[in-house]
């Protein structure tokens, strides 16, 4: 299989891996309490953003060691997000994946066209099998990215997961290879 040439781009993105410098921007947007409102994080420190950074940066290929492709989204040489591809079964080819768009660049598409070129690498270039995508079910601007980018609502699991102190429900969405066709 032929390696991915980065950036990605689309018609309005270029998407590209993780680098030391991306720490401050990550910080700015994931530290912010509404992005971090429905995530698995408290808002980020400094620290955290150094920690996290870290950990994206060899998330470069999903058939890699890691497993995992961690992309930042950049409109007009401006990150504005970032999206993340993993398997959670690499044998059998079924990967998770994830997003965060900074709030100030909302409303424009720019996340529906990421996660679908995001969808796109991980069928037509690693040959996935099935994308899943896991949010809390009362975020409702994450549910409709996913359904925008043609992924179907699969399940709404009540109460099923402890976050933050408290008992929320998780929203499955998927999406299978051949749905593209």
């Amino acid at each position: 299989m032929n390696s991915l040439v980065f950036p990605h781009r689309t018609s309005r993105l270029a998407l590209r891996p993780h680098a030391e410098a991306d720490a401050a921007w990550l910080l700015h947007v994931y530290s912010r309490p509404e992005v971090a409102r429905y995530l698995l994080d408290d808002p980020w420190t400094a620290e955290v953003a150094r920690k996290k950074t870290s950990e994206r940066i060899p998330k470069t290929d999903l058939d890699g060691d890691t497993g995992a492709l961690a992309l930042v989204i950049e409109h007009d040489q401006t990150p504005v997000g970032d999206v993340l591809l993993w398997f959670t079964d690499r044998e059998r080819r079924s990967a998770e994946i994830g997003w965060v768009l900074d709030p100030d660049h909302g409303g424009r598409g720019l996340a529906t066209e990421a996660v679908r070129a995001a969808l796109d690498l991980a069928f037509d270039h690693y040959r996935v099998h099935r994308v899943a995508a896991q949010m809390d079910g009362r975020n409702t601007a994450s549910a409709k990215l996913a359904r925008r980018a043609g992924m179907r609502h699969e399940a709404h699991l009540r109460q099923n997961w402890w976050s933050k102190n408290e008992w929320t429900d998780t929203a499955i969405f998927g999406m299978l290879a051949n749905d593209r066709a």
